[in-house]
């Protein structure tokens, strides 16, 4: 199994969990590539999702996308000959999702695509490169939704291959939730957060790369801030950006603060009036929570949290982002809905069965 940025360590965490309940002696190697590799950006989440330590840690590091992809797969390949494993399972759509499974395709090594056959539909976003290219290889494709499912037939995938198994990311939520809320309260106190707040995370390039984009954000934020709290994790390249590019506005009262844990940002977008976010995971979780949502994106790879979530799409423009947030904000948050087909909890426990009878 191979995680490699933090939405994996979500996915991958009940998958593991599940191995190690299992009766029928699975043995796993947890590979880390190191995509993400800092103590904030990884070995929290290792420790919070109560997850081992992996055994291989090949420390890639940042770089493009053609040589963090290249550099993995170098790396990887001689684990994979080392170990001759079974399956190698891959989550997600990162470049280590991609560069593993073509190291997996190369040497005849039978792979498993864990969150596939989701679609953004836009050939521009790398991760779309990512997730086609990984799931025209793969031997078993572990699909979150049921969109995903028809997305994968339509393409001309074998419905022998695919598996509808539900979402692990959910399993995770499912699981800390409660210690998450526990928290709610003294970060709402350490914070400085009113009983109505706003939480936001941003970090696709579209987004925070292009300094007109990113400026007409942080005005929409900033206005925002005039009426209720608004806190912002930042990733350190993006802070770099807001604060020595002078972006944000003179006076904002936006709440810049290092990024979070995964245990702290549940328990603050659990209890949030809104959450803005250009990050498909967060759109899934705030689906389950029943939390309004805008997505700061044209599109989404994940439209069931349009259809039947609590997410909408919002173009990253000031005017665009304060008439969609007073909207939501205005509303009342909406009643307790059930969540989409097998985001129950068990989706960890799906996938290891899939493995096994195979």
């Amino acid at each position: 199994m191979v995680v490699g940025a933090r939405p994996n360590f979500m996915k991958v965490a009940p998958v593991v969990a599940a191995l190690d309940k299992s009766k029928d002696n699975l043995e796993y190697i947890l590979v880390h590539t190191g995509q993400h590799y800092d103590a904030s950006m990884s070995r929290v989440f290792f420790e919070e999702l109560e997850m081992p330590e992996p055994q291989v840690n090949l420390g890639v590091g940042s770089g493009t996308h053609a040589w963090q992809t290249a550099e993995v797969m170098k790396r990887f390949e001689p684990i994979a000959l080392e170990t001759r494993p079974d399956w190698i399972l891959v989550p997600g759509d990162v470049n280590s999702t991609l560069a593993c499974a073509l190291v997996a395709s190369k040497l005849g090594i039978r792979l498993a695509h864990l969150e596939a056959g989701l679609r953004s539909f836009d050939r521009t976003m790398p991760e779309e490169i990512n997730r086609v290219l990984t799931d025209q290889i793969s031997d078993l494709l572990l699909v979150p939704s049921m969109d995903g499912h028809e997305n994968l037939t339509r393409e001309g995938i074998p419905p022998e291959r695919i598996h509808f198994v539900g979402n692990a990311m959910i399993d995770t939520l499912v699981r800390l939730l409660p210690l998450a809320q526990k928290r709610v309260e003294r970060l709402m106190e350490e914070f400085g957060l009113g009983e109505r707040y706003v939480v936001v995370t941003l970090h696709r390039p579209s987004n925070v790369d292009d300094p007109t984009s990113l400026e007409a954000i942080l005005l929409g934020l900033s206005d925002l801030a005039e009426s209720l709290s608004v806190i912002f994790p930042v990733h350190p390249r993006t802070r770099q950006r807001v604060v020595g590019g002078c972006l944000m506005p003179e006076g904002s009262k936006v709440k810049l603060t290092e990024p979070l844990g995964y245990l702290d940002f549940l328990a603050l977008e659990s209890a949030a009036s809104l959450v803005i976010t250009d990050s498909g995971g967060v759109q899934e979780e705030t689906t389950y929570l029943g939390v309004p949502c805008l997505t700061v994106r044209p599109n989404t790879e994940r439209p069931v949290t349009i259809s039947q979530g609590t997410n909408r799409l919002v173009s990253n423009t000031r005017e665009a982002l304060i008439t969609a947030a007073s909207g939501c904000i205005r509303e009342a948050r909406r009643e307790k809905h059930d969540p989409p087909a097998l985001w129950d909890g068990h989706a960890g426990e799906r996938v290891v069965e899939v493995l096994r009878q195979n």
